[in-house]
């Protein structure tokens, strides 16, 4: 059987982003709930960024380290995401086009709330495996973005968005995954997958989302477990404390990942509480680094996870990770694979850290008219130019590297330029 796995990886986390305490006393909230969320701050999406733009931001180095030859090897993309800007146009389209693939790819693109991401990979995964291909590459990019646009609440169903306001983020993840598994090599049959009707999350409307938060903690939980004990079934002698070095979560918020594991290690491993904290600093907290700096991105968030893991772990010898992936309606998996020093150097090359440490920070007022400004772009906009002179102090960010941006839609065809 041939390798296969992440061949390449990279992060998109914005332009710009929002202090979370500062928003919550800006709310006037009481700040005692956000530090349980143990959120740092979130990325925002500006006007004239999209899901598109957000995704070739993340694929674009992947793609410039490529020789001529290798990039034509990239025979499918497919592009996950709740966010989408058409019903029957995908959004694969923009980015197969703005990143110069070749035109003998398959472009498509998934669905699946926040498992999107890991629907794109194992799909992935299972097309290199199939060999009817040898040696293509596929390209998968899970993006998406919030942009606080409420549908009107009913009594079973909404959102607090008052404190879902600084946990949902922007933001993309580029997987190019072949047979050449640098940064990451699956562990090939080791899943456990989930799945069953529940309304604990959904966007009634494209520029909306509605929820049940404690419907969607119990699915959450409910799922790791399963997922857990249904890969525990496939892969002989597994344990959920000693078989995995690290742990990447899908993390709506990081206090909720924090529960979570607690619940696991409580359930499989009937450790105290002390223990059980250690492990989650040792295991997971490195996971948690990137997520806590760019909130919750949907499909991309558990792939964030494993990149802030792969980044900030300690790999002096091969180690195993395991990923609990879930998403809403729901369905879940937990997969796993290994990563090494090698595999850390080759995603250091993309200095996401640095990344996300030069964003744009908003104050309060600007982030309040860009909510305002928002409405200009929603679901349909059939007609608009964009004004990317909006926030003059996050220009400077496009001196130092060539980003695309939304310039106009023009009977509903979205037009793209690089701005640097």
């Amino acid at each position: 059987m041939v390798s296969v796995g992440i061949e390449a990886m990279n992060i998109f986390g914005g332009t710009a982003y929002v202090d979370v305490m500062q928003l919550a006393k800006h709310r006037q909230l009481d700040t005692s709930r956000f530090e349980n969320l143990l959120m740092k701050e979130k990325a925002v999406a500006l006007p004239y960024e999209d899901p598109v733009t957000f995704a070739v931001n993340a694929a674009k180095p992947i793609i410039d380290a490529l020789s001529e030859a290798e990039k034509d090897r990239i025979e499918m993309l497919i592009t996950c995401t709740e966010s989408g800007i058409d019903f029957g146009k995908s959004l694969s389209t923009y980015v197969h086009h703005y990143l110069g693939l070749n035109r003998n790819c398959r472009l498509f693109e998934l669905k699946q709330a926040c498992y999107s991401g890991t629907a794109g990979f194992q799909m992935a995964i299972n097309f290199i495996l199939s060999q009817v291909s040898p040696g293509a590459k596929v390209l998968v990019v899970a993006t998406d973005i919030s942009r606080f646009v409420l549908a009107e609440a009913g009594d079973a169903l909404n959102m607090d968005w008052s404190y879902a306001e600084p946990s949902g983020g922007a933001g993309a993840v580029a997987l190019l995954v072949s047979e050449k598994p640098y940064i990451f090599k699956v562990d090939v049959g080791a899943n456990g997958y989930y799945g069953y009707e529940v309304m604990d999350n959904c966007r009634p409307i494209p520029d909306s989302e509605a929820g049940n938060a404690d419907l969607s903690l119990l699915s959450y939980l409910d799922c790791c477990e399963q997922t857990f004990l249904e890969y525990q079934k496939r892969v002989e002698g597994v344990d959920y404390q000693n078989t995995f070095q690290y742990l990447a979560f899908h993390t709506p918020f990081v206090g909720m990942v924090k529960g979570a594991h607690r619940t696991m290690m409580r359930e499989m491993t009937q450790t105290k509480p002390a223990e059980i904290e250690k492990d989650f600093n040792q295991r997971v907290m490195p996971g948690a680094k990137y997520c806590q700096r760019v909130g919750n991105i949907m499909g991309g968030t558990v792939l964030l996870s494993l990149a802030g893991i792969i980044d900030n772990g300690v790999f002096d010898s091969p180690k195993r990770v395991g990923c609990f992936s879930y998403g809403s309606g729901c369905c879940s998996e937990f997969f796993s694979g290994v990563v090494t020093a090698q595999g850390q150097q080759y995603l250091k090359k993309m200095e996401i850290k640095q990344h996300l440490d030069r964003r744009y920070q908003l104050s309060m007022d600007e982030y309040d008219t860009l909510l305002t400004e928002n409405s200009a772009v929603k679901f349909g906009t059939r007609n608009v130019k964009m004004d990317t002179q909006f926030i003059p102090g996050s220009q400077n960010l496009y001196k130092e590297s060539k980003r695309l941006v939304l310039e106009e839609i023009c009977e509903f065809h979205r037009q793209y330029r690089w701005l640097s």
